[in-house]
């Protein structure tokens, strides 16, 4: 039988309403959100909701299938005196219920989006960080309560918080802190978060979410933090400072500040029991958000390369300088070569991503391939926009052109959702077998 490699006409559809999206309303609006940071992008939030309230729906039947699946291993009516239950596996895999292309559909829309305009596409109207951590470790019931109103109504934002101003990449220094108080059954949370991806419209619009990672046990490590979701309108929660930023300039980057914000008991996603070690089923369970997640920004840098590489193409070949792929290396001109590298690292970049995206459609363990394509991702979108200004000259430097706003938005794909070199501390652990004491 005969290997195929076109893609699901569902996916085709999409990704032909997509790309008009990109194409008539993110380009056009892409110099000026970039000149006007934070001016909220409302063509595009009019255009997305619809469909993401579509996609929503269909990530909320998956979800609740491995929640379903989750609960099996819940020890039947033994609390544990905090109003959650104690969970024997809160990372028990779900039961098959056929291939998915949810996950290729996402990254190839986010690709395009991207293509389109990274900045503009982090605005949109989506569960987005919060959503997928919910849906790797969140109950039924937080499935409904939390992801139900990502399908209905007004457009509304996800987030997730977990950088700190000492707690970057060391995720085991985080100092927000959450206290159980048993007399009122909450979670009192407390502490400041910051570099929070769209976290000032997670919490301006009723009913938008944050995940937040805090401690519940400072002596415990990485085993203490839990994630929790805490809704817009909670008292104590509050928007500090909004980032002035390099690139990405249409989203939001903000700080949280969280003075004795109280939620409810039962807004801890994961197991809430503290265990020894660095190895903690609830942990580790959040901590797959990851693993689903890096690959999607990988796809938003391949979509950002795509275009500085299309129109560095483009525009040269109006100046007959075009890419002759039927000649070897030795015989091209070194701009000719440049274009072909551009164009070969991209791909690889690609092939990476869908493959681990495929790893996650079919449920299976793809830490390493989702961390390999995330470090290839980061260095090749970088390479690719530096060189697409560099081939253009002076004007690819100058506004006139948005070859310089590629190369400022493409770093940022290098550094969040783990920067590159803790991604590739990671591949090198995965491969080598170290632990994360062992190799540091």
């Amino acid at each position: 039988m005969p290997i195929e490699f076109k893609l699901p006409e569902s996916i085709e559809k999409q990704l032909r309403q997509v790309q008009l999206v990109a194409e008539n309303i993110m380009r056009p609006d892409s110099r000026n959100l970039d000149d006007h940071e934070h001016e909220r992008p409302v063509r595009f939030i009019a255009a997305m909701w619809p469909q993401m309230q579509h996609m929503e729906r269909a990530n909320i039947t998956a979800a609740k299938a491995r929640a379903a699946a989750r609960q099996e291993a819940v020890l039947a009516g033994k609390t544990n005196g905090r109003g959650g239950v104690a969970v024997a596996d809160a990372d028990a895999p779900a039961k098959e219920t056929g291939p998915s292309l949810a996950n290729l559909s996402l990254v190839h829309m986010i690709e395009m989006l991207s293509w389109g305009d990274a900045g503009i596409y982090l605005c949109i109207p989506a569960s987005a960080l919060a959503g997928a951590a919910i849906n790797a470790v969140g109950t039924l019931d937080q499935i409904e309560r939390f992801l139900t109103r990502f399908t209905e109504g007004e457009p509304k934002w996800g987030a997730m918080a977990m950088t700190e101003p000492q707690a970057g990449s060391d995720t085991s220094n985080i100092q927000t802190t959450a206290t159980y108080d048993p007399a009122t059954n909450e979670w009192v949370l407390n502490g400041q978060k910051i570099f929070c991806t769209s976290g000032k419209l997670a919490l301006e619009e009723s009913d938008g979410i944050v995940v937040v990672w805090a401690t519940v046990d400072k002596k415990a490590g990485r085993a203490g933090m839990k994630p929790f979701v805490v809704e817009a309108g909670t008292p104590g929660v509050i928007i500090g400072k909004v980032e002035e930023k390099l690139g990405i300039r249409a989203s939001d980057t903000a700080t949280i500040i969280l003075d004795n914000a109280r939620i409810p008991a039962d807004n801890i996603l994961g197991d809430v029991e503290v265990k020894s070690g660095d190895g903690t089923k609830g942990f580790k369970g959040a901590m797959k958000t990851f693993d689903a997640t890096r690959p999607i920004v990988a796809a938003s840098a391949i979509g950002i390369g795509r275009a500085a590489f299309e129109f560095t193409r483009d525009t040269l070949a109006k100046q007959g300088v075009r890419i002759e792929y039927g000649k070897p290396r030795w015989k091209l001109t070194a701009v000719q070569a440049d274009l072909l590298e551009m164009e070969a690292q991209l791909r690889a970049a690609w092939l990476l991503t869908l493959r681990a995206t495929a790893m996650l459609d079919a449920r299976q363990e793809n830490k390493l391939e989702s961390s390999m394509a995330k470090v290839k991702a980061g260095k090749a979108v970088t390479w690719v926009t530096q060189k697409a200004v560099e081939l253009l000259g002076p004007l690819g430097y100058s506004t006139e052109m948005l070859a310089e706003k590629w190369m400022r938005d493409a770093k940022i794909n290098d550094i969040y959702e783990g920067t590159g070199q803790i991604n590739t501390l990671i591949v090198a652990r995965e491969i080598l077998g170290y632990s994360r004491n062992e190799l540091k």
